[in-house]
Formats: C-alpha cells, sequence, structure tokens
C-alpha cells in the first residue's frame, strides 16, 4: 500500500512538474505564410508536446502591431519593419526570414482562361486606373493572340493592413515612377481605384465572382482555389510564371538581404526571376524574459531552419537558399 501511494504521488508530481514545464506561445501577424505557419506549429507540437505556438493571421500590421504593443511573443510580417517600427518596440525585435513565396494577378477575363501576359507598366497602369479597358493597346501589346474584350476593368484590392499589399506596392514602386511618386510601398496605401476587400480571401470571392475583374493574392492561394493568373514580364524582358522556381531564381539572383536579413528582391535581374517574389519574417524580441519561452522559441526556430524548410515546396512555398538559413542560425545566439 505504501509503495503504490509513492507510486501514485510520483506520477501527481510528474504530472505537475509537466504541466509547469508547458508553454504556451502566442503569435500573430502575415497571412501569406499562414498555411506553413500552422503546419510547422502543429508537426512542431506533435513531436514536442510541451510546446503550444497558437498564432493568428490577421495581416502584417496587426502583426507588428501587436509585437509593439506587447501583447504577443512574436509577430510575423511580409514586410521587413522600418527603423521606425522597430525602435517603437520595447524590446528590439530580430527578423527571421522563414520562406520565399510570390504573389500573383489574379484575373477572371471571360475568353481568356489561360496566358494572360502583364508587363510592369501595364500592371502599374491598371491599378492606377489610368488604363480602364481589357483591350487597350498596352494590353494587347502583351497579348497579341488573345481575344481581349472591349470591357472595363474591375480592380479588386486589399483594403486590410496587408503584407501580400506592401509586397506588391514595393514592386509598384520599382516598376513605375509614377506609383512610387504618387502612391508608393506600404502595408496600406490610399488606392487610386479598385473594390476593396479584406485578406486574400475576400480579394479572391470577389475576383471569382465578378467578370472582367482582376486583383492579387498570394501564389498558395491561388493554387489551392485553383484560380487562374497571369504571367509577368520581369526586370530582363522575360514572361515569367510564378512557380517555385521561378520564385527561387528570385532570391538567387537579388543582392540579397542586409546583415539583420531585411530586404526586398522584389523585381529581380534574372531571366528566370519572377518579379513579385519575396521573403516573409517571423519577428522575434532578441530579450526574452522567460527561460522557458526562451528555449522553446529559440528551439522551435532551430528546427524551423532545418527540419521545416523541408516542407515549404509541398505548400507552394519556396526554402531559404541554404546559405541564408546557416546565417540566420547564427543569429538564434542574439536572442538573450
Amino acid at each position: 500500500m505504501k509503495n503504490t501511494l509513492i507510486a501514485g504521488a510520483a506520477a501527481l508530481a510528474a504530472l505537475f512538474t509537466g504541466a509547469a514545464s508547458a508553454q504556451s506561445i502566442t503569435g500573430a501577424g502575415a497571412t501569406f505564410p499562414a498555411p506553413i505557419y500552422q503546419k510547422w506549429f502543429a508537426d512542431y507540437h506533435a513531436a514536442h508536446s510541451g510546446v503550444q505556438i497558437n498564432y493568428q493571421a490577421i495581416g502584417s500590421g496587426g502583426g507588428i502591431k501587436q509585437l509593439t504593443d506587447g501583447t504577443v511573443d512574436f509577430g510575423a510580417s511580409d514586410k521587413p519593419m522600418s527603423d521606425t517600427e522597430v525602435a517603437a518596440v520595447k524590446v528590439k525585435p530580430l527578423h527571421f526570414p522563414t520562406v520565399l513565396g510570390g504573389v500573383v494577378l489574379t484575373y477572371n477575363v471571360p475568353g481568356v482562361e489561360t496566358g494572360l501576359q502583364l508587363s510592369g507598366d501595364v500592371v502599374a497602369g491598371i491599378f492606377m486606373g489610368t488604363i480602364k479597358k481589357w483591350n487597350d493597346p498596352k494590353i494587347k501589346a502583351d497579348n497579341k493572340k488573345a481575344n481581349l474584350p472591349d470591357k472595363d476593368i474591375v480592380v479588386v484590392r486589399r483594403s486590410d493592413s496587408s503584407g501580400t499589399s506592401f509586397v506588391f506596392t514595393d514592386y509598384l514602386s520599382q516598376v513605375s515612377p509614377e506609383w512610387k511618386s504618387k502612391v508608393g510601398a506600404a502595408t496600406a496605401v490610399q488606392w487610386p481605384t479598385g473594390l476593396g476587400q479584406k485578406g486574400s480571401d475576400g480579394v479572391a470571392g470577389m475576383v471569382k465572382q465578378t467578370p472582367n475583374s482582376i486583383g492579387y493574392v498570394e501564389l498558395l492561394f491561388a493554387a489551392q482555389n485553383k484560380m487562374t493568373f497571369a504571367d509577368l514580364k520581369n526586370a530582363s524582358g522575360k514572361y515569367v510564371k510564378a512557380t517555385f522556381e521561378s520564385v527561387t531564381a528570385a532570391a538567387a539572383a537579388s543582392k540579397g538581404l542586409d546583415k539583420d536579413f531585411r530586404g526586398s528582391i522584389v523585381n529581380a535581374p534574372g531571366a528566370k526571376s519572377y518579379p513579385l517574389s519575396t521573403y516573409t519574417w517571423l519577428l522575434i524580441p532578441s530579450q526574452i524574459a522567460d527561460a522557458g519561452k526562451k528555449k522553446a522559441i529559440t528551439e522551435f526556430l532551430k528546427w524551423m531552419l532545418t527540419d521545416g524548410q523541408k516542407q515549404a515546396e509541398g505548400l507552394s512555398y519556396a526554402p531559404l537558399p541554404a546559405a541564408v538559413a546557416k546565417q540566420v542560425q547564427a543569429q538564434i545566439a542574439l536572442i538573450k
């Protein structure tokens, strides 16, 4: 009886010890990488039952705000934080690039089911509202064989603060001086035209149900929803489709990331580069007072940069270049 009581007490103590050591980590931010983040967090929990990572896909702007307000353990963004945004956070955040992806121009033009080609100045003109018809001579110049209708273009864009919008407007700012001077690049801008929709699901739904419309969504979202999207003319003058290979090519051909792993790879050089490619980042505080959370987060980062990368391609993302992943791993030691 005594041995049974001792054994029971030991089991109970072990249970409480396990509960005490279990770590619940909260994060919020970008919708762009949400599918792979959710898979990573679920797979990591399955292998490390004491760590539960909860993530809310609320948009990059929301992730940066919640990190700044101190209401989450980490943020996530498709837009690297500016120096001003970094300075506003009580504990300086570190940028951890996670995967690469693409933004695509999805469209619904009756009679043009596939093969639409668009150059940067045309895309900028459409979203500036200066190119108003599908049979505009500038669009016809990119699509000589397409049966483009004499119909008004219905522009659909994000209404919320979005990293996807930042990537898209960053691209437009690089290919169009007019866009750069009049609109600029940000997670939320004063759009010259278009119907605003919340989230990629809102943009996708509006494009799907609206003939002669065009909008921008993440490559993964378009692939999962079997949406048609255009080939884009890159900096080398080649029309390129968004694929795992063309996104990887953009990363390889770009000037790379800054020493703190911030930077843009839109409109990268190279014949095979897809021009609307991007890194996406986890924003991790450089100091974590809770020792248990610090251990859980740093161990997850090590796993994400190694085993986690193997899952990228299956979800229409590109893994980090090996050299970048190795450099980012070294940054983990900066978390104190």
